[in-house]
């Protein structure tokens, strides 16, 4: 332990002892003569330094222990942004939900890094965990052959690579299941209403059954 005065070393504490510090002058022998007078107040020092302080430190790293080791794997999309000008895209890569912080996200060209690449800021979310988004803006005919990769510790040591091919619209996705679902339900309904004009029973032209107990022509 050391104790400085007007940004200068003046004593140092080991040992159960107080030494003046060599650019202290006679000020730091007189400091270091006055402190070594207090014996027991050295030897508590002394169990504080050599006891007390390091369960402590060990009583604080055990209690944070469980936040220190967590480890939550992130979760990864792609998407577009508003086109910069005609015949350009803007690619998004959202990595949401990962823990610890410390994350390396970009776009690659096969298995090089492209240039490109434009990292935001690691903002938090209401549980602990990150969000990062990287954009790139390419020429439409370009994109082919495009992808995302993440790392982080979650993930052992395997990176998560998202391709753009395979990376479709929601609004195509949403036409392409919800479409055809109203097409077979339209299809449905008509063939529903054809059969049941086609088996309506047809009574106009058929004779009446005589209720036997009703009073027959010519009775009384």
């Amino acid at each position: 332990m050391q104790i400085a005065y007007e940004g200068s070393d003046l004593v140092s504490f080991q040992n159960m002892s107080w030494w003046p510090s060599p650019k202290g002058g006679r000020r730091a022998q007189q400091v270091s003569k006055l402190f070594n007078q207090y014996h027991v107040d050295n030897l508590q020092l002394q169990a504080c330094i050599n006891e007390v302080c390091p369960r402590f430190l060990l009583g604080l790293l055990d209690a944070g222990k469980e936040d220190l080791q967590r480890q939550v794997r992130p979760e990864a999309w792609l998407s577009t942004g508003p086109s910069p000008s005609p015949g350009r895209l803007l690619l998004l890569c959202h990595v949401s939900g990962f823990y610890p912080k410390p994350v390396w996200v970009t776009w690659m060209r096969g298995e090089e890094e492209h240039q490109g690449t434009r990292r935001g800021d690691i903002l938090p979310h209401a549980d602990g965990t990150w969000y990062l988004q990287t954009s790139l803006v390419v020429e439409a005919r370009e994109a082919s052959g495009l992808s995302c990769r993440v790392r982080h510790s979650s993930l052992g040591g395997q990176d998560m690579v998202l391709y753009w091919e395979q990376h479709r619209p929601v609004g195509l996705v949403f036409l392409a299941v919800v479409v055809p679902l109203v097409l077979l339900a339209g299809l449905a309904f008509w063939l529903w209403k054809r059969w049941k004009s086609h088996w309506r029973p047809q009574c106009t032209g058929l004779p009446l059954e005589r209720d036997p107990s009703s009073p027959g022509p010519g009775r009384p």
